[in-house]
């Protein structure tokens, strides 16, 4: 009889291991011990006939006959719990791969074994945001649930979807929670730059009540942010809670060490997430934010949180809200608002905007009459409105800054000004007084007229020269656009909620003011020979006062409102020592180009550096309703 092999120990017979050895197999096809107890003890030969329970001798003798077969019966047993464990592992595994990906962590097949601490110390990094260069291979990892049934998928969908149901791949999956408002994937209160230290539980505490108490406010009515307190934020979404703190440590004097603090967490969750598939409403929201208010940003942010939005569905919130799903009305909401975000920054990058006027647009007023629609909704469908006035007027003439309107054109521009004006007649009287910033919500909707008359109307003199003979109704259309832009400026400068809410409002209104400031220092320098309603002496003066107003605001020393100060100064100076040396002779407008382009060469691209948001080269932001006017 050949010698009995060695049992395999635990750490060889561990699963993954190699092929089964000759010695291994030996063990597995064992035959079974034939010898009983007594037999085996006596060393005798023990015939157990066939079906038999005992053998001969045993039933002679009258003895108990016990066959010892524990070798077979371990045999058998460690191929059952083998087979469980890896079973076991395998769904281990796949949870494992699953909860990596959700988090934005390395692949799990990017762990060696070896590597004891790799996963914490990678979540670790992660959270405190330090660079991770370990780059994830490619997933092709499937999902776990129950295939479906043709009888089940629906005959007509998204390509993708089909794709997904015939390879069941994790990474061709939507985010399925569309319109979730619960905690972010990321989002994790004992790890956020909060609890590292960063900034103090204090400062965070006073950033949060300067962004809810005035802020908020000024963005309708605080519709871009749903929570009382700033543990509710924080539990909900880090990068929320990262934007409201860098929004307002911008408008919080001498806090410039707190506010790069602040920028570069944002900054960096923002990039975390790019390439995220998980997404929640308030981390589309933190985006809004941070685009209503970082200059340096809000290009970017802008485009990002719609193309999120889109992808988590909300462009679908509103007929399934107008349907009866009552639970839509969030995520319909947070779609109207990029909708206006979109619009204003289509506007003042000069760039077409994505969302379009679908049927979702169109039915805003349904949207107002639902009983979960408030003073905030009210706030936002005025500007819903008014943007999808000022895209039919994109939409007609383009923004082509070298293309001249035609006259025949006049006749849609006035119907503009008439819908313009029938805007500001419906939505000012449904605006009411807020406790928190008065008469801004009626008043805004007149800065907000001034704006979109004049960028209508400036599009009479697109293309044209100083020297050129305007018609009637190109005179008409150019002398209105003036009488916007000043009447811009003046609503900035006298009324009282206006004037006070200069800092707390966002890019876009400071955006549109320093576009009427240059645009009156142009007409004011090359066509106050024309025939255009043109005083120089009262632009100057105008100016003047808007420089020091926002010279004199309370907020940080990055804040806008300083460098629009700053660059309105400088032209102002330029114009006033040109006049100085000639009226209007190519000499001093060469000095004025050199001094321009010495002002634009000190830009610089770091972030929170000296210039890094400076405004002396506005209107070069405003390619859509922008004149193409002769160089100062």
């Amino acid at each position: 009889m050949p010698p009995v092999k060695r049992l395999l120990s635990e750490s060889e017979a561990a699963v993954g291991s190699e092929p089964i050895s000759k010695t291994d197999s030996f063990i597995l096809k064992g035959s079974k011990v034939r010898a009983c107890a007594e037999c085996k003890r006596h060393k005798i030969r023990c015939d157990m006939k066939t079906g038999a329970t005992s053998c001969t001798r045993c039933a002679r003798k009258g003895y108990k006959c016990v066959v010892n077969n524990q070798l077979h019966q371990f045999i058998a047993d460690d191929k059952d719990w083998k087979s469980t464990w890896a079973s076991q592992i395998e769904q281990v595994q796949a949870a494992v791969s699953d909860l990596l990906q959700r988090n934005r962590m390395p692949d799990l097949s990017s762990y060696s074994s070896r590597d004891r601490s790799g996963p914490i110390e990678q979540a670790v990094i992660v959270s405190s945001n330090e660079d991770v260069n370990t780059v994830p291979a490619m997933a092709m990892t499937r999902e776990n649930s129950a295939e479906p049934t043709l009888e089940e998928s629906e005959l007509v969908a998204a390509p993708m979807r089909s794709l997904y149901e015939v390879t069941k791949l994790r990474n061709l999956r939507s985010n399925l929670n569309t319109v979730s408002s619960g905690a972010s994937p990321s989002s994790a209160m004992e790890q956020d730059f909060i609890s590292r230290g960063c900034i103090t539980i204090a400062e965070a505490e006073m950033l949060f009540s300067v962004y809810y108490r005035t802020i908020n406010q000024f963005l309708w009515g605080g519709v871009a942010m749903m929570h009382a307190d700033l543990e509710s934020v924080r539990r909900s979404s880090s990068l929320l809670t990262a934007a409201i703190m860098a929004v307002a440590a911008l408008h919080i004097p001498n806090s410039t060490d707190l506010l790069n603090t602040c920028y570069k967490e944002f900054a960096s969750l923002v990039s975390q997430t790019t390439l995220s598939r998980y997404h929640t409403l308030d981390d589309i929201r933190a985006l809004t934010i941070g685009a209503f208010w970082l200059s340096d940003l809000s290009w970017k942010l802008s485009g990002q949180a719609v193309s999120i939005a889109t992808e988590m569905g909300l462009h679908q919130c509103v007929r399934k809200m107008l349907k009866g799903d009552k639970s839509q009305h969030e995520g319909a909401q947070l779609w109207y608002l990029l909708y206006v975000l979109d619009h204003q920054f289509g506007t003042a990058y000069g760039r077409p905007p994505i969302v379009r006027e679908d049927a979702a647009i169109r039915n805003y007023r349904t949207y107002l009459k639902c009983p979960e629609s408030g003073q905030r909704d009210i706030r936002l469908m005025a500007q819903v409105a008014l943007f999808a006035i000022l895209s039919k007027t994109y939409e007609l003439f383009g923004s082509d800054t070298d293309q001249e309107i035609s006259e025949e054109s006049f006749v849609q521009l006035r119907e503009f000004n008439v819908e313009i004006d029938r805007w500001r007649l419906h939505w000012q009287p449904q605006h009411l007084v807020s406790p928190y910033v008065g008469t801004y919500p009626s008043k805004g909707v007149v800065l907000h007229y001034h704006f979109a008359k004049f960028q209508v109307n400036s599009l009479a003199l697109r293309s044209t020269t100083p020297n050129a003979k305007l018609s009637t109704d190109r005179k008409e259309a150019a002398d209105m656009a003036i009488s916007s832009a000043i009447a811009t400026l003046n609503m900035v400068l006298e009324e009282p909620d206006i004037r006070n809410s200069i800092v707390g409002v966002n890019l876009y209104t400071h955006a549109m003011v320093a576009f009427s400031a240059v645009f009156l220092l142009k007409i004011a320098w090359n066509w106050r020979t024309t025939s255009l309603n043109v005083d120089s002496s009262q632009i100057y003066d105008l100016l003047d006062k808007i420089v020091v107003l926002m010279s004199g605001s309370l907020a940080s020393d990055k804040h806008m409102t300083f460098h629009i100060a700053k660059g309105l100064r400088r032209m102002l100076n330029h114009l006033r020592i040109c006049e100085d040396d000639g009226t209007n002779s190519d000499e001093s407008r060469q000095k004025m180009r050199v001094g321009e382009e010495e002002d634009l060469s000190s830009l610089a691209l770091g972030f929170f550096d000296e210039s890094w948001n400076d405004f002396s080269n506005v209107v070069d932001m405003f390619d859509f309703f922008q004149p193409q006017w002769p160089n100062l």
